[in-house]
């Protein structure tokens, strides 16, 4: 009994210590630091208002766009890989990586450095999901580049992308919490992408050239 109770009460203490720390690594704005240092602007009060990649791209280009991205994929994939690795011994269904995954988009979308005011979890989400499967995270980054190539809408390649990343973890026989988390994410990230869709359906959505 005793000996129960307390490996309850560990796996309570490292999903905590799990779910704060993801957070507050998602909660770097990458977005913002790299643009303020940059031109001394602060990304917030440029275009859409968000940190993530596609407005770092309306102030510093493409090149920028691309290494916003990649930064804020490694922000998502490193909380998920350490939390498998550190609680290997504790890690019942995969439970503690899908903590730390949920809690790093939180952190990228409200992060609390920036009074909750993020980015869109794309980029993170995708690096989240590479860290869960490496197969169904480069599937997904296939397919965003291909949507988002011939549409020239990034809210439209990320929320398909999104979409189909629950349908593919479980072709791939992934854990059930992963499928799980999955189609949490897209319902989350599409969510964040609401005002994108209203523009979408007024045919105001800026392209990407």
């Amino acid at each position: 009994m005793f000996n129960s109770l307390g490996m309850i009460g560990i796996s309570a203490i490292l999903g905590a210590i799990y779910a704060v720390t993801a957070y507050l690594i998602g909660s770097i704005p990458t977005g913002y630091l790299i643009v303020k240092a940059k031109t001394g602007q602060d990304i917030r009060e440029v275009g859409s208002g968000s940190t993530g990649a596609t407005n770092v791209k309306r102030v510093l280009g493409k090149k920028w766009f691309f290494i916003v991205m990649l930064l804020d994929a490694i922000k998502g994939a490193l909380p998920v890989v350490a939390a498998g690795y550190f609680s290997s011994d504790y890690n019942v269904f995969g439970i503690y990586p899908v903590i730390a995954a949920v809690f790093v988009i939180i952190g990228h979308s409200k992060p609390v450095f920036l009074g909750g005011k993020g980015g869109k979890s794309v980029a993170s989400g995708v690096g989240t999901i590479l860290a869960l499967n490496w197969q169904v995270g480069l599937i997904l980054a296939i397919i965003w580049s291909i949507i988002t190539y011939f549409t020239k809408y990034v809210s439209v390649g990320s929320i398909i992308t999104l979409l189909l990343s629950p349908v593919l973890m479980y072709l791939f026989k992934a854990p059930a919490a992963y499928v799980i988390y999955c189609a949490i994410a897209a319902i989350y990230v599409t969510y964040l992408h609401r005002e994108n869709i209203k523009r979408l359906m007024k045919g105001e959505e800026n392209k990407v050239r």
